[in-house]
């Protein structure tokens, strides 16, 4: 596999007897890319048009998620994501990775963001970005259409049309064609799907249009917040959740869903090289007068590439 003539390496590693899938590319700092998690999600498919530009300038780890892509697929029925948090963490400690900068899109995005609150935050970051993370996520009808999804192929063309502005990429048929075929990879719906189960004791709940109560002030790393102005599956200025995170910087892409490293992935890899480049940064942190949060911190001006 190769990405913009980078070599892409698919690997496994034995994390705790859970066999781990991941990708790995290029020399230099550690960048580690959190994918998303809807159906058929893998860091193949979040990270296809990422990996290899940064590659250029960085080490790129992409693993799966425990119970998607080629990763074992299981579910913690009694601690849920947070085993997916665990599981993450135990595998940077089989890869030795000290430190690192952490990339997270959507689901990826959101559990960065909740991790990097904590008090004893178990990622060993040194700058995160997030990209249509964190905020309020509300149960709207976009968002059902996801959780309804059968495997069907025009089930995944409606999953893809609420992930993306531009429809084009619900209506190419090779790329609906690989995203069914990893939905139903041996186990992978069903690990997705698991984790609505319910018992008959527990009143219905959905994990969505539940209250935000990521603490963002108590996150002390230098970060970089992208989001979606087209987001079907978030409500308009979802994003100022952010700005309480100290030091940070918001940018709204203008023409862009909600799988913007995706759909606008030149835009997307240049934020994302510049901030991780940008010594300054650094200094930025914690510090509420840096103006990061401004919107002329590149957030819809021209030459930052978001409304090309």
């Amino acid at each position: 596999m190769t990405g913009n003539h980078e070599p892409i390496r698919s690997r496994y590693a034995d994390v705790g007897g859970i066999r781990t899938h991941y990708l790995d590319a290029g020399d230099g700092p550690p960048v580690v890319l959190l994918h998303s998690g809807e159906f058929g999600a893998s860091a193949e498919l979040c990270w296809e048009f990422n990996i290899g530009p940064l590659a250029r300038e960085f080490r790129v780890i992409a693993p799966d998620w425990l119970g998607f892509g080629g990763t074992d697929k299981l579910h913690d029925f009694v601690s849920g994501s947070d085993r997916m948090i665990r599981h993450m963490s135990a595998f940077l400690r089989v890869m030795a990775v000290q430190e690192a900068d952490f990339v997270g899109a959507s689901m990826g995005a959101t559990m960065l963001l909740r991790e990097a609150a904590r008090p004893d935050c178990r990622f060993p970051i040194r700058r995160l970005v997030v990209s249509s993370g964190g905020g309020f996520v509300p149960d709207n009808t976009e968002r059902r259409r996801l959780l309804d999804y059968d495997g069907t192929h025009e089930a995944m063309r409606t999953l893809l049309r609420a992930n993306f502005h531009d429809q084009s990429w619900a209506e190419d048929d090779a790329y609906v064609k690989r995203r069914v075929e990893a939905s139903l990879a041996p186990g992978a719906w069903e690990a997705v799907a698991t984790a609505r189960l319910k018992p008959p004791t527990r009143p219905a709940r959905s994990n969505f249009g539940q209250p935000d109560t990521i603490e963002y002030e108590r996150i002390g790393y230098p970060t970089l917040a992208l989001a979606a102005a087209q987001d079907k599956l978030r409500l308009p200025g979802y994003h100022q959740a952010l700005t309480r995170i100290p030091g940070s910087r918001v940018v709204v892409l203008e023409d862009a869903g909600h799988l913007l490293n995706i759909e606008q992935a030149d835009v997307f890899n240049d934020l994302v090289r510049r901030f991780l480049l940008d010594r300054d940064a650094d200094a930025g942190a914690n510090e509420p007068d840096a103006g990061a949060n401004e919107p002329d911190a590149g957030a819809n001006e021209p030459d930052a590439g978001a409304n090309e």
